[in-house]
Parts: C-alpha cells; sequence; structure tokens
C-alpha cells in the first residue's frame, strides 16, 4: 500500500504490510478505517515462535499492537512484558486461523479476548507517546483499570519493553485465572488444537480486505460456532428450590481447623436457581423474588451457568462501603430500575447445592465451597464468591464488629448441607438483632410523626408472646410506609396478652408484618431495651418468628484416640504416629475435597516408614465406622470391598492404623465407572533436574490447554509434579484410558529426546516418563496434601503454576508446615477443580 500524505495512518501501516505476502498468508492487508464505537480492543492468542497473547487497542483507525509473554494477568503483583510491535489494521482484529509456516508470525492465532476500552478520566490515548497509558476494558474476559508503562531501554536494544498490570479494583484477583481458564475462542468457541486442524469448508481470507475480509471472517465464525459445542449451554430448566440450612445463635467463636468462616452478611438470604439465561432468585421461604432482584439476575443469567442451585445473600452497601439492611430495604423501596451505583445490589454466593444434575449437598463444606470457586471463577461484581478463612475465626469475628458488621458464620467444613437449623452452621453476632411480630403501636403527639412506636412479640410455639416496643430508627419515608401498612392491618383487639399499662392507648394490627429489629438487651421480662428498628422482613412468615437465645458453643473435635503417639515413624528427621496424626488433622480441611468420597488406597507402616511398608485397599471392617466400604466389580467378575472416607474422622482413622499415604481413584464413590480427573505424572529419570520436570510440566500445560483443557500442577513430595486436568463426568474408562495414552505417546513422539511413555527402564534414560498408567480404572494417585513414606516426611502439595517456575525440589514442604499450608491455601482457591472443563475425547 503506497503512502499517502492525504492519509497518515497510512504510515502507520507501512510496517505491517512490508512484513506479509498477503498472496500467502489469510491475513487482512492494511487499510486504515475505524470501529462504529472508534474504541475497541481485542486480545489475540498467538502461538508463533513462542506462545503470546497480543494485545490490541485501537487508536487514529489502527490498532496499537503489544506482544505480551504470558498473557494478561488480573493480579495486580504481576507485572507482564508487553513488546510493542508494528501497528495492525483494524480488520485484524477480527482474524482468526492459521499463519502459515514461513510467514512473518507463523502459527495459529484465536480471538481471546474483544471490547472497549476508555482512558481514565483526564488521560488520553496520546499518553502512549509519553509512554504511559491508564485505562478502562469493558470485554469478555479482561475488565476494569489497566496500566501500559514503557520501560526504560537499554543501549543497543532495538525492541520497544513495555509492562502492562491490572490496577486493584473489583475486578482484580489472586493468581493467573485469565490465561489459566480462557481456553477456547471469544468468537467460536475453538481451542487452539480445533483451530489449527479444522481448515476443510473455510472460506478463504487470501487477498479479501476491509468488508469483504470482515464478511468472510464472520462466515468462518458462524460455520465452526455451528459445529463448536458451546461452553456452557442454556439447556436444561433451573433446579426446584429447596429449604435452606439455618445456623445457630452461640455464644463464642468456634476454635480449630474443623471449621471455616465467612463474614455474616447483613441482607437478603437468596437461593439462585439457574439454567443459562434462566434464572431464578428465591426468598429463604421460597419466595420468587426474581423481579425484585432484577439487575443481579441478567447478570447471573449473562454468566450462561450450567444447571445449578446457588445460596448466597443479596446486599446493599451504606455511604461507608458496609453492608446495611436498612440501606438495601431503601433500595428494594425504590425498586433499583437501573442499577445506579446508588442502588447497586450485590450477590454473595456461599454454597453450591445442586449442579448439572448432580447433588451436592452430601458432600463436604469445603468441596462444596471449592466448587462454586469454580463455577464463578469468571464471575465479577456485582457477583461474588464469599471469602472464608479455616481456623483463625476470632480475629475474622473482632475484626468485623470493630467494622460495625454484624458477626461471622461458622461453619463445620466437613458437613453435608442440611436444610434445617443445625449446629454445623453457627452464627456468632456483634449487636444483638432479632426478628419480632408487629402487633400494634402507639399515638404520636407530635403531629407530623403517625405513629410513636411499634409494639413487639415472638412466637413460643403457637402463642404470640409480648417483647416491648421500638420507636427509634424510622426516617420520614419509612415512617410514612409504616403507617400505609398497619392501616390495612387494622383490627379492634390485640392478637395477644398484653398487660394493661403496656396495651394503654395503643391500636392493633394482624400479626403479619415482621420487623428486624437491634437491641442492647432484653430485660428479665423479656422486653427490647434500647431498641432501634432496622426494616421489615418480607422474606419471612411471621408464624416462624421466634426468639434466638444463644447456645453453647459445640466443640469440633476428632474422637479418635492414637495408640503409641511417640512411635518415631520417621527415623531420619523424627517425626512421630501423632505428629502425623496432627497433620492430618490440621489439613483435613485442605484434603477432604479431593479424599473425600473417593475410592481410596493406603500406603500403610505400622512399624515405621523405614520398616515394612504396604498398600492396602480392601478391608473387612478393621478401620471401625469412620472409614466406609464400597462394592466395586473386580475385572474377573467378583465384587471387593474398597475403602473410602468422608470426614477428618476417617483420615485420622486410617493413620491410626498405620497409614502414611493416601493414593486415590480418579473417580468418585457415587459413580466409579465415570472418571472426575485425569493426572499425569511427570517422572524423571535419575540425574535430570527438576527443573527440567518443571519445564516438562509447564509444556504439559500449554498442550493441554491447547485442546480446551484447564490444569493445575502438584509436586508429588517425591521426584517429580503431577499435572491434573478436571473433568466433568460422562466418560468411561476405556475412553479416559486410551485419550491419556494417546497424548502420552503425542509428547514421547514430538520430542523423543525428553519425553518417554513406557515404563521401560532402558528407554527412560535421560528422560521423563509421562505417565499415563494412573488414568485405568482402579489406577490410584497419591491425593494432594498427602504425607510421602520417604525421608523428611514430605507432603503432596498443589501449587500454582507461577510458582512451580525457578523451583528446585518436589519436596517442599514437609508435615511439619501444617500451618503454612492451611495459611497458603487462600491463594489456591479452586484449585483442581474447573467447571468448565469437558471431555473433549
Amino acid at each position: 500500500m503506497s503512502k499517502s500524505k492525504a492519509d497518515p495512518a497510512a504510515d502507520l501501516l507501512a510496517e505491517y504490510n512490508r512484513k506479509r505476502d498477503f498472496t500467502k498468508t489469510a491475513e487482512p492487508s492494511g487499510k486504515r478505517r475505524s470501529s462504529k464505537s472508534g474504541n475497541s480492543f481485542v486480545v489475540q492468542k498467538h502461538a508463533a515462535t513462542r506462545l503470546h497473547w497480543d494485545f490490541r487497542i485501537e487508536v487514529d483507525g489502527v490498532l496499537k499492537s503489544w506482544a505480551v509473554t504470558k498473557g494478561p494477568s488480573p493480579d495486580p503483583a504481576d507485572k507482564r512484558l508487553a513488546v510493542r510491535t508494528e501497528d495492525h489494521p483494524l480488520s485484524y482484529g477480527e482474524f482468526e486461523g492459521i499463519i502459515p509456516k514461513g510467514e512473518y508470525g507463523g502459527g495459529t492465532v484465536m480471538l481471546w479476548d474483544r471490547g472497549t476500552w476508555a482512558p481514565i478520566e483526564g488521560k488520553s490515548a496520546s499518553d502512549l507517546d509519553e509512554g504511559h497509558l491508564h485505562f478502562t476494558l469493558d470485554g469478555e474476559r479482561m475488565k476494569g483499570e489497566w496500566l501500559l508503562v514503557r520501560m526504560k531501554g537499554r543501549p543497543g536494544e532495538k525492541r520497544e519493553n513495555w509492562l502492562l498490570r491490572k490496577v486493584q479494583d473489583e475486578f482484580a484477583e489472586r493468581g493467573d485465572t485469565l490465561v489459566e481458564q480462557g481456553l477456547t475462542s471469544v468468537l467460536t468457541g475453538r481451542t487452539m488444537a480445533e483451530i489449527e486442524t479444522d481448515r476443510a469448508g473455510a472460506v478463504s481470507l487470501k487477498g479479501k480486505e476491509g468488508d469483504v475480509f470482515t464478511k468472510a471472517m464472520q462466515q468462518n465464525a458462524t460455520r465452526n460456532a455451528a459445529k463448536t459445542q458451546p461452553k456452557r449451554k442454556s439447556s436444561g430448566s433451573p433446579p426446584k428450590f429447596r429449604p435452606v440450612q439455618l445456623a445457630t445463635l452461640v455464644d463464642t467463636v468456634p476454635t480449630g481447623n474443623l471449621w471455616m468462616h465467612e463474614i455474616k452478611f447483613d441482607g437478603y438470604r437468596a437461593l439462585v436457581a439457574a439454567a443459562g439465561d434462566k434464572v431464578v432468585v428465591h426468598t429463604r421461604s421460597g419466595l420468587d423474588w426474581t423481579d425484585k432482584f432484577g439487575p443481579l439476575a441478567a447478570h447471573l443469567a449473562a454468566l450462561q451457568l450450567p444447571p445449578c442451585l446457588i445460596d448466597g445473600e443479596v446486599i446493599a452497601r451504606d455511604k461507608a462501603g458496609n453492608p446495611d439492611f436498612s440501606t438495601l430495604q431503601n433500595v428494594l423501596k425504590r425498586g433499583h430500575g437501573s442499577q445506579s451505583e446508588k442502588d447497586a445490589l450485590e450477590f454473595h454466593a456461599f454454597d453450591l447445592l445442586e449442579l448439572d444434575g448432580e447433588d451436592l449437598a452430601p458432600l463436604p463444606n469445603i468441596e462444596r465451597k471449592e466448587r462454586l470457586e469454580a463455577l464463578l471463577s469468571q464471575a465479577n461484581s456485582p457477583i461474588f464468591v464469599a471469602d472464608h478463612v479455616i481456623g483463625a475465626g476470632e480475629p475474622l469475628y473482632e475484626a468485623m464488629c470493630a467494622a460495625g458488621q454484624e458477626g461471622v458464620i461458622a461453619k463445620r467444613i466437613d458437613a453435608s448441607y442440611a436444610g434445617r437449623r443445625t449446629k454445623n452452621w453457627l452464627k456468632i453476632k456483634c449487636t444483638r438483632r432479632q426478628e419480632f411480630v408487629i402487633v400494634g403501636w402507639t399515638k404520636s403527639r407530635a403531629k407530623a410523626r403517625p405513629f410513636s412506636s411499634l409494639l413487639l412479640a415472638q412466637y413460643e410455639g403457637d402463642t404470640l408472646v409480648y417483647r416491648g416496643k421500638v420507636g427509634t430508627g424510622f426516617d420520614a419515608q419509612t415512617l410514612a410506609d409504616m403507617a400505609a401498612k398497619l392501616d390495612k392491618l387494622s383490627r379492634k383487639s390485640p392478637a395477644l396478652e398484653v398487660e394493661r399499662t403496656e396495651a394503654r392507648g395503643a391500636s392493633w394490627v394482624t400479626p403479619k408484618l415482621v420487623a428486624e429489629v437491634a437491641f442492647a438487651e432484653l430485660t428479665a421480662e423479656g422486653r427490647v431495651r434500647h431498641g432501634s428498628f432496622l426494616g421489615l422482613r418480607g422474606d419471612k412468615a411471621a408464624k416462624t418468628v421466634t426468639a434466638e437465645t444463644p447456645q453453647k458453643t459445640p466443640e469440633a473435635t476428632i474422637d479418635i484416640s492414637i495408640s503409641n503417639p511417640e512411635r518415631v515413624i520417621f527415623p531420619e528427621s523424627g517425626e512421630t504416629k501423632g505428629d502425623l496424626a496432627s497433620y492430618y488433622a490440621a489439613v483435613a480441611p485442605l484434603m477432604l475435597p479431593f479424599a473425600g468420597n473417593r475410592p481410596i488406597s493406603l500406603v500403610r507402616c505400622p512399624q515405621g516408614r523405614s520398616k515394612k511398608c504396604f498398600f492396602q485397599k480392601h478391608d473387612s471392617g478393621t478401620f471401625g465406622p469412620h472409614v466406609h466400604r464400597i462394592p466395586i466389580k473386580e475385572k474377573d467378575g467378583g465384587t471387593e470391598e474398597y475403602l473410602f472416607v468422608e470426614n477428618a474422622e476417617g483420615l485420622i482413622a486410617c493413620v491410626q492404623m498405620g497409614t502414611i499415604e493416601f493414593h486415590g481413584w480418579a473417580s468418585r464413590a457415587d459413580a466409579v465407572e465415570q472418571p472426575d480427573r485425569m493426572i499425569f505424572d511427570l517422572d524423571p529419570d535419575e540425574g535430570l533436574d527438576f527443573r527440567q520436570c518443571a519445564r516438562a510440566a509447564l509444556d504439559l500445560r500449554a498442550r493441554l490447554a491447547d485442546l480446551g483443557l484447564v490444569t493445575f500442577a502438584m509436586l508429588s513430595g517425591g521426584k517429580g509434579v503431577h499435572v491434573v486436568v478436571p473433568l466433568k463426568r460422562g466418560h468411561d474408562w476405556e475412553t479416559h484410558k486410551n485419550f491419556a495414552h494417546r497424548f502420552a505417546e503425542a509428547m514421547s513422539i514430538a520430542e523423543p529426546e525428553r519425553f518417554v511413555a513406557t515404563m521401560s527402564k532402558a528407554k527412560r534414560k535421560g528422560r521423563i516418563f509421562i505417565d499415563w498408567l494412573r488414568n485405568q480404572r482402579g489406577a490410584t494417585a497419591v491425593l494432594p496434601y498427602s504425607a510421602r513414606a520417604r525421608e523428611g516426611a514430605p507432603v503432596a502439595v498443589p501449587i500454582a503454576w507461577d510458582e512451580l517456575e525457578g523451583l528446585e525440589t518436589a519436596k517442599l514442604y514437609s508435615i511439619n508446615d501444617a500451618d503454612a499450608l492451611v495459611q497458603r491455601a487462600s491463594h489456591l482457591r479452586g484449585w483442581g477443580f474447573a467447571d468448565q472443563c469437558l471431555p473433549r475425547f
């Protein structure tokens, strides 16, 4: 394309055009044009010589471009290198396909994200000339505030290096979730592997420009989208409402790692039933309040969730930014027709009861929470997953009370979900507040005030019992609204027995309205003292309102006695059987999502790791009541009883019987014929550096990502690394094994000098064995957080991918590091679970 003085952007695209032969590549030739908005942005995942992500923003009719190594990170702590490249034509933002090998940038290109961008207030695109840009993105994956900053160049350096960084806001999160879980095209839903292999029938793009190129690209996108299974289907109906679990009021925060603690939100309990764009929001009593929470329902519908049932709380924040029930009441009164900042509602999810037809209620609390984290991993404001801490409930409680919050909820980590009030969920309040039935009102001496106070009651069985009055907490609008409601419920006589002194001057109403009231205490007569009206509870029936009296906090202990706790079982470092039991008790909350309800095999070393150890997978009942048995058919047609555990007691019972290691099947006890995870155990030959094994794991991750599979890394506690692939259930063992075998062989054929897919010792010399055999029916792999019967008492530990780089050993932690493992687990939330993974076999 020739330069033109009338078209200064022609100079901007001269370098782009010079580098490409458009008779060979399907990329569009460079011509200046603007989008309708004038502020588009795209990100293209580009597997060229090295995998990178091309970040492009529209400025002056072209796409300013940077090649981002490792891809954009939502973590503000991550500064990603972004190498400035030549400007691209706007039509390039619609390109997805293959650049032929030998051509500039040869490789596969996926349209990874798209949307609009804008400089923050007071800034402009011209800031790029000064070496920085502060901007916001509204894309399908990248959102919120970001920064681009040019680095100081070194003498003789030709390339222009910048840094791309996320700014801390509601869209920021720890880890590298954007790259790890964004594995398909936003245009066609295809993986990198599907783009690379799917050429037949495609409309040729070669030589096409402008609108002709765009039309051809759209034709290909429509064709591919029709062929590709969507990440989530909107088929099916939202699950039905089920009774919610309620917490018991106690007087102190429970202690120990068997409890997880969450903020007690000051809002409305909500049970969300979703399936694709169909969303129903229920109150805790089962009322359909979807219309009342319309903006939230719309946000949830946009997530295109599979059929699921999510428990949580709807809140609104006051001027100080704290969840506040009165503010929520005012938002609902206004109707929140527009989700303005003043009327913004938030949904904080804290439990997952059903998913894709699977009843999750029987699973441990902590596993349901991990599954919820995975399901809502792509959600952002105003949809959140409620944070939690394991143990350490008292500091959280003190922080909440100091901030003027309502309190905390403590949940037994290994308990199932029950649709009733139990002591597996506890609530500890900072201030006293309860619900009361309004039974009457008293007149006000002030003419501007329609009433002076409300008369309150609570049920004891079927009998209403008087609880006193509340006369504060009303603004002018609330007084008027309440007066209108009271007038409609007027009755001549009281609905309960009231002392004459309390009844003097009172007007009575039918007991239908429920008020939430904060108060200092209840007097000896059971009357509210220093009460303040917070709002009406339209989600609760009057008949269910009873007095709440704090109960004694139950202890969560593991009632399994350990015989010979002083017996040394790791002779080199001195750890005892008691130390091992303490370790498993501490990490049970982290381990149960993977070890619970899964057939297991045990490595038992009754006399210590240096003596005789053996595998055990069957049981005749000697382990006690906390270790369960499940009958599974063997190859010969017979049936054997296999072991599985459900809670912390089960883990400790195994330790009492001399267990050091826990190994698990790749399927659950409730569906042993349907594997739900794939494991590649990278076993390096003697003499290989661990860093070679770590690099191999990263390479497997990249290849599996090309197939649309999310992966996680685990240090084995031995020599190598496990690459873990969580999968939706639905395929059989033969399919599972065949895929794992073919994948391992493909890696060994592609790089025979690095990998081998056979157990043969002779063939493994100087190579890494990709052990795919863990994926056969009946095979097991060491479970996350299991100790290993090896010198130094090491443990198998989940690890983030960015942590893996630079490590020099797979024995990073031992059973002496339980506290550190619990603490670090907070930045590994959702590890090992990825709802969008599908078996693409």
